[in-house]
């Protein structure tokens, strides 16, 4: 048997001498943005996803492990286990595996098979098994009256039914070999339940529904399940070729199912094979369905969640507008228009509510409002949210600035997770004197300023980006995209001088209570002015400071160092390499002369791994580089207001808020999202949209259909 680092330095394609570090890394507490990023050289170069990915298989296989020493303490005493047995259970590779083969000794309640074991019906089950007797009336009669056993053949053949079914059932390669086979030729069928088309008429497209089961996209899987979950839906499964399982495969090791000591490994008599067949539809095909459907529901589960988290990176990482001077819109009618305007650090400076909108209908006192908030604050751009009203609000705004001439820009924002923050512990914390719906335009304003800093402070769920969310485990969910929004974080950097306690609780060995000390230490002792100084902070010693210090940066702090990536522990590798050109540390920043020197200079000079060296230049070159794109926005046709307004053939331009498996969500300005069908996103085959759109994209489509009935708008990508 392998051990874990051999099969994961197998699994990945890599050395073991870099599956041995990372594990040991793992095990010294390191995390994975901190592995990922500075410790390269012992790990080939893995990047994060994949050291993600190594992670979960160790755990994996750990637990296994420790499965399978509980299962063999358990069974150290039955005489039943054969070292067979044993070896299979040492050797398992999977979980299922491991279950398949210790369901058999399970301490269950009493079967029909166990009850026909105590009647002595055992040697006539392997008789009959083996061909050497007959499973006819007169056969079996006659067994009986030799054994002495009081009930009839009818009863005996039913009780040699349930031993030889339940035998082929709890074989564990039978159910190996049948989740394959289901899995790679069978069909999922769906039904509605009688009397549920009415109320189920949302799931009317798998009323009289079958497709291959490898062929199902994990989306329609988690509709199908929701529809079973919701009592509408019966789900079946079949094989594609019609006919019994056991007709689609043999098992020769079935011939010593029931006697160990028999050898022989021929193809199973026409007796076997019929008894396989009852056993298929006895038990085996329920069991099975059971196993296989939670597998796909599995695998869907996996498939949405990596939707989700693909396109919240896609939102965390979406391009900053910058230190603007920014007036927050959180838009509405009745309960009019909230505003906020805050400064380029986010503190905020106004904030206050107009009616320009019915029924109140105050326009001109808003504009006022408006135009006095936006000349006072020097105001730079309008961030507008776009929910109810965000259209009007928006044709408002413009039009004041068209007719006052003024030096600003207004945008319509994703206000998606707005309103949960802005109820929130944390926001209570930061605004305990600003009206909830005040500190929604707040959330508004800052994530135009930086999405990254801001939508760390709400659950990433209620962010909007993904389908099925309740559908899925939410354990796993939430584990997922906070690995997301870790990666994401620590691969940007955080300003530890005006970062917030949630944005600095996602930096690599920081954790809430520690986040909260930094700000706590800033508040009183004033500005940071060098990594060093963290280790004065509480709760932040030697292993804490390795993990954090790297993704902190300090601007015009006492080193200028600082306000790099390069991680404290290879400032003195700076410093050799600064010596090899003669100059000093800090003349080593944003020198591209120096730096095209150094570049030429083995790696060996400055006694650094190729990869350390190689980052470290790079960073020298642009100190704390963002790697964000530029920041764009898009424009909405200000003759589309409603659905209504949107025709067919019509090019607009929009922004991308949601990506699933089959095609890109995209905000029009219309208050309802139109859809690029994946098959409309390009001139040619396209396997998965995030090749071509990224949650926040600005794209240009033209409009191929409109139902205004259904509220849908079908849409053709131009251009991508």
């Amino acid at each position: 048997m392998n051990s874990i680092p051999d099969n994961l330095s197998a699994e990945f394609s890599i050395l073991k001498k870099y599956s041995n570090n990372i594990i040991k890394l793992f095990e010294e507490g390191a995390t994975v943005p901190f592995i990922a990023r500075y410790r390269k050289e012992s790990t080939g170069g893995m990047s994060d996803m994949d050291l993600r990915a190594f992670f979960d298989r160790w755990q994996y296989l750990v637990e296994l492990n420790k499965r399978k020493e509980s299962i063999l303490s358990l069974l150290a005493n039955d005489t039943n286990v054969t070292d067979t047995v044993r070896q299979k259970i040492q050797s398992a590779t999977s979980k299922n595996e491991l279950e398949d083969l210790y369901a058999p000794f399970k301490k269950a309640r009493k079967t029909k098979a166990d009850e026909a074991r105590e009647q002595g019906l055992l040697p006539l089950a392997c008789l009959i098994w083996s061909g050497e007797r007959s499973d006819s009336v007169s056969a079996i009669e006659a067994w009986i009256r030799q054994n002495n056993i009081a009930i009839s053949a009818e009863s005996a053949l039913d009780g040699v039914i349930e031993i030889l079914s339940d035998a082929i059932s709890n074989d564990s390669e039978v159910l190996k070999k049948g989740r394959t086979e289901l899995l790679k030729n069978g069909r999922l069928v769906s039904r509605v339940l009688r009397g549920k088309k009415e109320i189920g008429e949302k799931f009317r497209d798998y009323f009289d529904y079958q497709e291959d089961i490898n062929k199902v996209p994990a989306h329609r899987l988690l509709a199908l399940f929701r529809g079973k979950k919701e009592a509408i839906l019966k789900l079946s499964m079949a094989l594609k070729s019609g006919g019994f399982y056991p007709e689609n495969l043999m098992f020769p090791h079935l011939n010593q199912l029931l006697d160990d000591q028999q050898t022989e490994t021929h193809r199973l008599t026409s007796v076997q094979r019929r008894y396989l067949n009852i056993a298929w539809e006895k038990k085996l095909l329920t069991k099975l369905e059971s196993d296989v459907l939670t597998q796909l529901k599995e695998r869907a589960e996996e498939g949405a969640i990596q939707v989700f988290a693909d396109n919240l990176q896609d939102l965390l990482m979406a391009a900053p507008a910058g230190a603007h001077r920014v007036l927050g819109v959180d838009p509405g009618f009745r309960n009019g228009v909230k505003l906020a305007v805050i400064d380029e650090q986010g503190n905020v400076l106004d904030h206050g509510v107009i009616y320009p909108h019915g029924p109140q209908n105050k326009t001109q006192e808003a504009n006022a409002r408006l135009l006095a908030l936006i000349n006072k604050y020097c105001i730079t751009w309008v961030a507008i949210g776009n929910g109810t009203a965000s259209r009007e609000t928006e044709s408002l705004l413009k039009a004041l600035i068209a007719e006052q001439g003024l030096d600003c820009r207004a945008v319509v924002v994703s206000e998606a997770g707005a309103s949960v923050y802005s109820a929130s512990p944390i926001a209570i914390q930061e605004f305990p004197d600003l009206d909830v719906t005040i500190r929604g335009a707040v959330s508004i304003a800052r994530r135009f300023q930086d999405p990254l800093a801001e939508l760390v402070k709400i659950d990433p769920q209620a962010i909007g980006v993904g389908q099925y969310q309740h559908d899925v485990k939410a354990s796993l969910l939430s584990k997922s995209l906070a690995n997301v929004v870790e990666d994401c974080v620590n691969r940007v950097g955080v300003d530890i001088n005006l970062a917030s306690v949630s944005l600095l609780s996602y930096v690599s060995g920081l954790t809430n209570r520690l986040a909260q000390n930094i700000v706590e230490y800033r508040q009183k002792k004033g500005r940071i002015e060098s990594r060093a100084e963290l280790l004065k902070i509480k709760g932040v010693g030697d292993k804490c400071f390795e993990q954090c210090a790297g993704f902190l940066r300090i601007l015009n702090g006492k080193e200028p160092l600082d306000q790099s990536g390069v991680h404290p522990e290879s400032y003195p590798l700076v410093k050799k390499m600064a010596e090899q050109v003669s100059l000093k540390a800090n003349d080593l920043l944003n020198n591209v002369q120096a730096l095209q020197q150094l570049k030429q200079l083995a790696p060996s000079v400055a006694q650094a791994g190729d990869f350390t060296y190689s980052d470290i230049l790079a960073e020298l070159a642009k100190p704390g580089r963002d790697p964000r794109p530029e920041f764009r926005y898009a424009s909405f046709d200000h003759s589309i207001q409603k659905l209504e307004d949107v025709q067919e053939g019509m090019t607009l331009e929009g922004v991308v808020t949601n990506v699933a498996a089959f095609g890109a969500f995209v905000d029009l300005g219309v208050h309802q999202d139109g859809l690029i069908h994946i098959s409309q996103l390009a001139n040619r085959f396209v396997k998965d949209p995030r090749e071509l759109v990224r949650v926040g994209q600005v794209v240009n489509v033209t409009v191929i259909e409109v139902d205004i009935q259904r509220k849908r708008i079908a849409l053709k990508a131009n251009g991508l």
